[in-house]
């Protein structure tokens, strides 16, 4: 068999095995938001028994819709303010940067989204946007010399992915969920702990309904964070079918992690947003646990493991 015939080959399986991860990504997060949705119908039904007035989660789900839907109709704008982004104007400022976005733009048939950069030594970049029309990537100063033309594209791609695949949509939708979850419980505790009423009466049922109103919101932080990694991966693969070379994502995902240096400015909030952790936490742990990350651990982060997300993108294991 010719060389240049099996190099083909093993390209098309990679690129096989990248389009079957990108469909197995997409029904796992189908999959966790409907637990979501499960979770606030349970939620509803224990103070709906504990309380008899369901009107408690009818308010709370409309005023979590309402905040929350602003939050992502100005998302852009919050999230840049709190990374400290600065727009590039002009392609001359970052000629590399912006010729490079913009032929991805291209490849990936997407209008050129809005460009920042964010002064920052630590190696990092994200999107966001409530659309494509209204999309924005940003990346840090530390990023650019640190990366060569191919790992840089495989990063660009990544934040293409997230903007394609409409990622930020999808985050509001779980946030949504989540703050639904959080704030009914939060308001069922101070309702059980201050209030009174006759479901006092019984201590049975009281503790069973404190026990779901403490753990629901445990399990939607759960299920949130695994949805954010399952983004991740998505958007690993996504990027990867754009340029047609995992590897530059993948080496450009390994030189980040390997920085070990965590970002000036650091919210909580945005934290998911990141190609990598900026608190640069979970980079160093790996390293000194040689890349291996119990599942416990992983159930409270907002990006996979590294290396995971380095095998997936090169066929060596599967997203999980």
């Amino acid at each position: 068999m010719p060389v240049g015939t099996g190099i083909f080959e093993a390209k098309l399986l990679e690129m096989t095995t990248l389009y079957t991860q990108q469909s197995s990504n997409v029904r796992k997060t189908w999959f966790m938001m409907t637990g979501f949705l499960l979770l606030i119908i349970l939620l509803g039904f224990v103070l709906s028994f504990m309380y008899n007035n369901p009107s408690l989660l009818y308010g709370a789900i409309i005023l979590s819709l309402l905040l929350n839907i602003s939050a992502y109709w100005f998302s852009d704008k919050i999230v840049l303010s709190m990374a400290g982004a600065h727009r590039i104007e002009s392609k001359q400022d970052y000629p590399e940067l912006w010729n490079t976005l913009e032929n991805l733009c291209i490849t990936a048939g997407l209008p050129m989204p809005k460009l920042y950069i964010i002064d920052d030594p630590a190696p990092n970049a994200f999107a966001t946007g409530r659309n494509k029309d209204n999309a924005v990537v940003a990346v840090t100063t530390g990023l650019i010399p640190l990366l060569t033309k191919s790992e840089l594209e495989g990063v660009l791609a990544h934040e293409l992915a997230h903007i394609g695949n409409r990622d930020m949509l999808v985050q509001t939708v779980v946030v949504v969920f989540a703050g639904v979850i959080s704030l009914v419980a939060d308001m069922a505790l101070r309702m059980s702990v201050f209030g009174g009423g006759e479901e006092r009466k019984n201590p049975a049922f009281l503790l069973l309904g404190l026990l779901a109103v403490i753990l629901l919101p445990i399990a939607a932080t759960i299920i949130r964070l695994a949805i954010s990694r399952e983004r991740e991966f998505l958007a690993d693969a996504t990027g990867a079918l754009i340029t047609r070379y995992p590897e530059g994502l993948a080496t450009a995902l390994q030189k980040i992690s390997n920085f070990h240096q965590p970002m000036k400015v650091q919210h909580a909030a945005i934290a998911h947003l990141y190609i990598s952790d900026p608190s640069g936490i979970n980079d160093v742990s790996e390293a000194r646990e040689h890349e291996k990350v119990s599942w416990f651990a992983k159930l409270f982060m907002t990006h996979p493991p590294v290396q995971e997300r380095v095998d997936a993108l090169l066929g060596r294991g599967q997203a999980s």
